[in-house]
Order: C-alpha cells, then structure tokens, then sequence
C-alpha cells in the first residue's frame, strides 16, 4: 500500500467482495452534505464500490448503476437519504446545476460517478476515488481527501483497512 502523500490512498483490491468492504468502510462515516466521487471507466468497480457505501451507510435498497435515471436515492430506516448521481448521460456540469445538488447535499451525502464532468460545479472540498480494472478481480482504487473534513475520513479509512500508517 503505497502512500503517494498523507491525503492519498493508493491500494489494489483483490475481489469485488474486498471493493463492497472497502465501501461500506467509507459509507458507515458519511453525513448530510458528504460529497463522494467515483472517476473509472465502465466495469472499473463504481457500482460494486457504492453498493458496499450504501449498506456501510445502513441503506435497505438494492443499489444499481443510476446510468439512465441520473440519480438514484437510497434510504434508511430513519428516513435518512442517500443519494447516488451518474454524470455519464448529462452533456454539461450547466444541465447537472439543474438537478439542485444543494438540496441533495442538504439532505443526505451524494455519490458522483463520472463526476469529472461536472467538476467546475462541485465543491472544492470532497473525497475522490479513482478506479481502474486490472482483471476480472483486481481493481486499483486510489482515494484523494481534498479539505480537512475528508483528511479525517482518509486517516479512519487508512486505519480500520490497514491498521494505520
């Protein structure tokens, strides 16, 4: 597990059971107003990742790719909303300001994929994992922590998967 810098993770996870922990890892921390994006070309693991985020978060729903709906919302017993934004269909982060990601925020954490389209519409602090297939188990998952908040999330992450530094 190379450490590229104290707000960089870099590891390799070895089966999509290893990516749904690793997410549910990070879902069990997030909060109203998180702002989680996924960066990886199709079959790169997002979807295997948000579905572990989702039931570490405590969502009942069943967690598919939100490609043709744009945006899909899990919820949890409490009434509590997450939300899960694909960016993939949009044409420009202009058309995505529409769909009001501050009432979203407002509401739950938000879960980007392809959030590099609307990048210049997100907020300048936010966690940021990039995906990449190796084979047909093996993923390469690199999570940025840009701002203080996500630092800390970054720091639990690194702890409770490798027992810290």
């Amino acid at each position: 597990m190379p450490i590229l810098d104290e707000n960089t993770l870099d590891f390799i996870s070895r089966s999509p059971e290893q990516t749904r922990r690793m997410g549910m890892r990070l879902g069990a921390m997030l909060h109203p107003g998180d702002v989680v994006c996924l960066q990886g070309d199709l079959g790169a693991g997002k979807t295997t990742l948000v579905q572990g985020l989702a039931q570490g978060w405590g969502s009942l729903d069943s967690v598919s790719s939100p490609t043709f709906i744009i945006v899909n919302m899990y919820r949890r017993p409490d009434e509590s909303q997450l939300f899960h934004l694909d960016t993939y269909r949009l044409e420009s982060a202009p058309e995505a300001s529409m769909l009001d990601l501050d009432d979203m925020l407002d509401a739950g954490p938000l879960v980007i994929e392809w959030p590099e389209r609307i990048e210049s519409i997100l907020p300048a602090e936010r966690l940021w994992l990039e995906l990449e297939y190796f084979d047909d188990e093996q993923r390469r998952i690199q999570i940025r922590a840009q701002g203080a908040h996500y630092e800390t999330y970054l720091a639990a992450l690194r702890e409770s998967a490798f027992g810290g530094d």
